[in-house]
């Protein structure tokens, strides 16, 4: 691969994190502790989540997956009748703030390498900005990042190419200088719309055949991008 690229910008769940093993474990949690043992209304609320309270795992359809917490916001309100907007969406916050992240690779190591081939790094989440924080913080690997970027930070949301080019913006990296790092189709729409190269991972509920289409590679995970990069 070329070393023409001089930025990478990763999605975070998914993609930094095992999105079954973090969120997964999440929401079977969150939908146990606010159900508080009715299990009518777990029921209800895994059904609007779109997640399997027996298998403890997401649809691969699920708005969760890739979208934004609005996404799911009013319809839990819908079966949470005395839990005001606000006041839902902080517990959410809160909790996802706790969350376990499980890396998908050792990070600091691959982090440590990027940066000692000079690369400029950021993350550009769906996640908001707080939470995001929060879980590269769990892991120690917040002072690697010189961008990141939540779904509230004010570039709008992916599969928009808004925080993409904000990462430009703060970086002074040109599109076509960056690569786009990320599990989703969404992640892949933004990088496109955005200009930059596409690489897809296979470590959230995607298949490879869903990436192709709009992926200029799609790799295991982020821990085969220095090969295929050709990095020192």
């Amino acid at each position: 691969m070329s070393t023409a690229i001089k930025g990478l910008l990763f999605d975070k769940d998914g993609t930094l994190f095992d999105f079954n093993a973090t969120w997964g474990v999440w929401c079977a949690g969150f939908i146990r502790d606010i159900s508080e043992g009715d299990i009518t209304l777990a029921r209800s609320l895994s059904e609007v989540m779109e997640f399997d309270l027996d298998r403890g795992a997401f649809q691969e359809s699920a708005k969760f997956i890739a979208g934004t917490v609005d996404d799911i916001l009013e319809p839990l309100r819908a079966f949470l009748p005395a839990w005001g907007r606000d006041d839902l969406l902080q517990h959410i916050f809160e909790s996802a703030s706790t969350a376990p992240q499980v890396p998908v690779v050792a990070l600091a190591p691959l982090l440590q390498r990027f940066r000692g081939n000079s690369l400029t790094i950021g993350v550009a989440t769906n996640d908001n900005e707080m939470p995001a924080h929060a879980h590269l913080r769990s892991v120690e690997i917040l002072e690697y990042f010189d961008f990141v970027s939540g779904c509230d930070s004010g570039y709008g949301a992916k599969p928009e190419p808004g925080m993409l080019l904000g990462f430009c913006e703060a970086t002074g990296l040109e599109p076509h200088e960056v690569a786009m790092v990320g599990d989703s189709t969404h992640d892949l729409h933004a990088g496109r719309a955005a200009g930059m190269v596409n690489i897809g991972v296979l470590t959230g509920p995607a298949r490879a055949e869903d990436l192709e289409p709009f992926a200029d590679v799609v790799l295991q995970d982020i821990g085969a991008i220095p090969n295929w990069m050709g990095l020192n």
